[in-house]
């Protein structure tokens, strides 16, 4: 019988090899006397490959996804027919600050690709940075704060005050409500009680109410800013050693597209503490109203 029959019991194919030599060997422990090469071409008769795993189990899906989804877009398509502010807030996947490896290739004179170390080792690095963008739906433009300390929800709605500050409030002088959409973890999480306190001081100072809305977990890919702005930034970079926070603010700062995206971009030096906690009385004094449809996920706050 041909050792790699599927029909074998004892067929080594039902164990985890991974590659013909060693596949060999154990054909060889069993007796049979076979080169790698031809493991190979056996293999490939039987119809496998080699094949990389597949991210394709998203796990449970929430009963409520995609209502939540219809939720969102029809509250974000009013608010903009109402000529209201829209933005999708998220932290990019944090960077290590020094002469390191960056995915991607970039034009270099011919044999003199830029020198970078060989391993990425935290303690080599000038530190972490940690940007967090605000991008404005309607109008293709996007704040983005570049993070020094921790990412924390002090930080996040730091970002979201700076892009009213300097990009916001002269584009919406009639505003009247901020809609923000924002993923379900992380330092914007919809159980995270910091970041409801810090959006109710932000409803206070600049006057307008705050309506928020969480994607459900697991969905993060289909926030607005992942794919239309996040992955730009990814691109502009490429192939860069992010050596200092001033390249990695001046990368984001000129992240231009075909269709117009627009972006701003600054070094928050600013300090901010993690394990910071809110009182109850905190919590009691916040004018929080919950939406009927899942609360949790979609609420608003007045100015007090």
């Amino acid at each position: 019988m041909d050792p790699l029959t599927r029909g074998d019991p004892t067929s080594p194919l039902r164990w985890t090899c991974k590659s013909r030599a060693k596949l060999a060997a154990a054909l060889t422990e069993q007796g049979w006397h076979v080169s790698s090469t031809t493991v190979g071409r056996l293999l490939n008769r039987l119809g496998y490959r080699l094949q990389s795993v597949r991210k394709r189990q998203e796990g449970t899906t929430h009963p409520d996804r995609n209502a939540q989804f219809e939720h969102i877009n029809a509250t974000a398509a009013a608010h903009l027919t109402a000529g209201q502010p829209v933005i999708s807030v998220d932290t990019k996947k944090k960077e290590l600050v020094g002469n390191f490896t960056n995915a991607g290739r970039e034009w270099q004179p011919k044999g003199r690709p830029s020198a970078v170390r060989v391993h990425d080792f935290p303690s080599d690095a000038e530190g972490k940075a940690i940007p967090y963008g605000v991008y404005d739906m309607a109008r293709n433009e996007a704040w983005v704060s570049v993070g020094r300390d921790h990412d924390t929800p002090a930080f996040a709605v730091a970002s979201i005050r700076h892009w009213w500050q300097r990009m916001g409030e002269r584009a919406y002088p009639d505003a009247r409500t901020l809609y923000i959409t924002a993923d379900a973890g992380g330092s914007n999480g919809y159980r995270c009680h910091a970041w409801k306190h810090e959006l109710q001081r932000l409803a206070d100072e600049i006057g307008l109410t705050i309506q928020v809305s969480h994607f459900p977990p697991g969905t993060s890919k289909w926030n607005k800013i992942e794919h239309r702005l996040f992955c730009h930034i990814t691109a502009n970079w490429r192939g860069t050693p992010l050596t200092t926070y001033e390249t990695i603010v001046d990368r984001i700062g000129n992240t231009r597209t075909a269709a117009g995206l627009r972006v701003q971009a600054e070094l928050d030096a600013g300090e901010y503490p993690t394990g910071v906690k809110v009182s109850k009385a905190q919590l009691a004094a916040m004018m929080l109203v919950r939406d009927e449809f899942h609360g949790d996920w979609n609420y608003k706050f007045t100015p007090r």
